[in-house]
């Protein structure tokens, strides 16, 4: 627990990359991983990743999220996108795969049935912001598994989700881009942020026991 701690203590939300540093692709997967076995409400994970790489789509997204170097001098970006709706079409694939992999039973199809209706009577904003937020717990996953991993990582909101939306062709797919994961090896000099001591709330403050 100790050296966990002490890799999210040398995390920060990187600032400058070494362009020319490539993070092996076996870490990029294993942080995949990661997000893909985060917790989310009922295991349904309501959103995808979408891995980017390619120089051209990376400079629009850059143009994008106000020209932040991140989107193109880190090796990889991530972009978490919710789905904008939670329906019997994509709920229906989880029960699916749910079915393959524990079994069908009645109970099963009951909670598919139930769940399916629960969502259908919710607006697709509702759902959506559903989504979003589970989105956010498989961010946070994929931060905690780079900073193991000694990756640099930025977390990133500051962007036209629709433009990215249009970019990536994310709403023929019924998806809404909602963050953004740079991951590459910060550069050795140029970042403000490097060095500086981490800047957190004592716990005093911030944790408050009910007993």
């Amino acid at each position: 627990m100790m050296s966990f701690l002490e890799n999210l203590n040398w995390r920060y939300a990187t600032k400058k990359y070494d362009a020319a540093a490539k993070v092996p692709q076996v870490k990029i997967d294993q942080i995949l991983e990661a997000i893909r076995n985060a917790p989310t409400s009922n295991g349904f994970q309501p959103f995808d990743v979408v891995v980017v790489t390619n120089p051209a789509i990376r400079e629009k997204l850059k143009a994008a999220a106000y020209n932040q170097p991140q989107l193109t001098e880190a090796s990889v970006v991530l972009v978490f996108a919710a789905w904008s709706n939670i329906n019997s079409a994509n709920l229906g694939k989880v029960f699916d795969n749910f079915a393959k992999v524990r079994g069908n039973n009645e109970a099963l199809a009951e909670r598919r049935k139930s769940s399916i209706a629960g969502f259908e009577n919710k607006t697709a904003e509702e759902n959506f912001n559903h989504a979003a937020q589970q989105a956010f717990i498989g961010l946070g996953f994929g931060l905690a598994a780079a900073a193991e991993l000694k990756v640099d990582s930025t977390p990133m909101g500051g962007f036209n989700p629709a433009q990215f939306d249009e970019i990536l062709g994310l709403k023929e797919k019924g998806l809404r881009s909602v963050a953004i994961l740079c991951l590459g090896q910060r550069a050795s000099e140029g970042d403000w942020l490097q060095g500086l001591a981490k800047a957190r709330r004592p716990a005093a403050d911030m944790v408050h026991h009910v007993n």
